[in-house]
């Protein structure tokens, strides 16, 4: 462990004497235009979806979305009636 340490150490004081301290102390700051310019390419290289492909993919979402809403509603109520059964059942028995 204290070896690990001393290693650290070194290299930190290796670093300073050769001038390669982070980069960020380095760098001069950006100016606004130029991180809107980055911003600006870096979107010109992402792959938009086309409009046909994005309203297919929105009638799978709404379908799968409906359907799910169905079959957790006729979940919801099977699990009533059952429970009105057994409910109805246990009166009839206890009383």
């Amino acid at each position: 462990m204290a070896t690990e340490v001393k290693a650290m150490d070194v290299k930190k004081t290796q670093q300073i004497a050769t001038g390669s301290a982070t980069k960020e102390a380095a760098a001069p700051k950006r100016k606004a235009r130029d991180v809107i310019g980055d911003i600006k390419a870096e979107l010109m290289k992402i792959s938009w979806t086309s409009p046909e492909e994005l309203k297919t993919y929105t009638k799978i979402v709404v379908g799968a979305t409906f359907f799910c809403g169905i079959g957790l509603y006729v979940m919801d109520l099977l699990i009533q009636n059952t429970l009105n059964l057994i409910e109805g059942a246990l009166r009839l028995i206890v009383g």
